[in-house]
């Protein structure tokens, strides 16, 4: 049964790019919450900083435009777009069942919106809302393992410590590998590392001969030099998006000379080896239960409120706001804990 009160403010306010390293709030009209619907009021959204600061900064290439659209989004590249993945709120209106939950959705920066019940995942009562928001990146991770599938006693290397590498480190550390290396050119990732269960190198330092390493700096360099940590015969697994910027990568040496691999993986579609025995649901699903572990608290930064998005958001693309994953808090978001409190 639907529950939709009527004589309700029915506008919603979101978070448009509007020109390079632009954006402005812009008001909009909801549709009625009708069967099948909800009607979600946002508490967090994450603003995940490599992609969106490619959007922001327009250099999403034509040729794949189509593909890296975003649910819900609205308007086309490379602007003006209502672009934005990482959304939790509370049902306000929809099914007796829902109404009430905390849930999380693939929805852009705004402060209401309607969507199916379809695409909305109930988040666990042991998750913290602001939390909640790293579903995304921990969905990406969970993907990306079921296409590496490390085997007992590999040596495997991370490249690149951002959010995507952060969040597949902290999974990887449940695995009984050999070696579990994380690599950054930032000697402060150092620390996350060690939370994670991971040793720390720079890219000069860092040991060879790995069974697999996982690429995710979106750097060309990075990616060169996963290709030398790669072991004769060994996997290099590529979770970059690199936008418009064409990548070099010296062919000529490691990669042909001992028979590597180099694969893309992507969380558009299910992982071919669960594609099968797995919806996108359950796979998300999967993803919040792992956040019932604090540890992700460390890789959540801010809170920005809302209202300030448009003015900080370029602060956040270039990294002058820390963090790998920065929290814009809604009105009438209780303030969380673990955006205070990383120890």
């Amino acid at each position: 049964m639907n529950h939709s009160p009527g004589g309700e403010d029915r506008s919603a306010t979101a978070y448009w790019i509007t020109g390079p390293c632009e954006g402005e709030l812009r008001t909009e009209s909801l549709p009625q919450t009708g069967e099948g619907a909800a009607l979600v009021r946002s508490l967090y959204s994450g603003y995940s900083r490599g992609t969106e600061g490619l959007v922001l900064a327009n250099r999403v290439p034509q040729r794949v435009a189509g593909l890296m659209q975003a649910p819900h989004q609205e308007g086309s590249f490379p602007n003006p777009v209502k672009y934005g993945y990482l959304s939790v709120g509370v049902v306000e209106e929809g099914p007796d069942a829902l109404r009430g939950r905390t849930v999380f959705c693939l929805y852009p920066h705004q402060d209401r919106y309607v969507v199916p019940v379809a695409e909305l995942a109930v988040v666990p009562d042991e998750v913290p809302p602001a939390r909640a928001v790293l579903a995304g990146a921990l969905e990406t991770a969970v993907n990306a393992l079921w296409d590496a599938a490390p085997r007992l006693g590999d040596r495997v290397a991370v490249v690149g410590c951002g959010l995507v590498g952060g969040a597949i480190l902290a999974l990887l550390g449940r695995f009984p590998l050999g070696r579990l290396q994380a690599v950054d050119n930032d000697p402060a990732k150092a620390e996350l590392a060690g939370a994670l269960g991971a040793d720390f190198a720079l890219p000069g330092e860092a040991l060879a001969d790995c069974d697999l390493v996982v690429h995710c700096s979106a750097r060309a360099e990075g990616l060169a030099c996963s290709l030398e940590l790669a072991g004769d015969d060994g996997e290099v697994l590529e979770l970059s998006w690199y936008g418009a910027e064409p990548v070099t990568l010296p062919l000529g040496a490691d990669f042909h000379a001992r028979r590597l691999t180099l694969r893309s993986s992507q969380v558009s579609a299910v992982a071919l080896a669960r594609r099968h025995r797995r919806t996108r649901a359950e796979r998300l699903g999967l993803a919040l239960d792992l956040l019932a572990d604090p540890i992700f608290d460390r890789f959540l930064s801010g809170p920005t409120d809302f209202a300030d998005l448009p003015r900080d958001a370029e602060a956040l693309a270039s990294g002058a706001l820390d963090g790998l994953c920065h929290v814009i808090r809604y009105p009438g978001a209780e303030e969380e804990h673990v955006l205070t409190d990383r120890a």
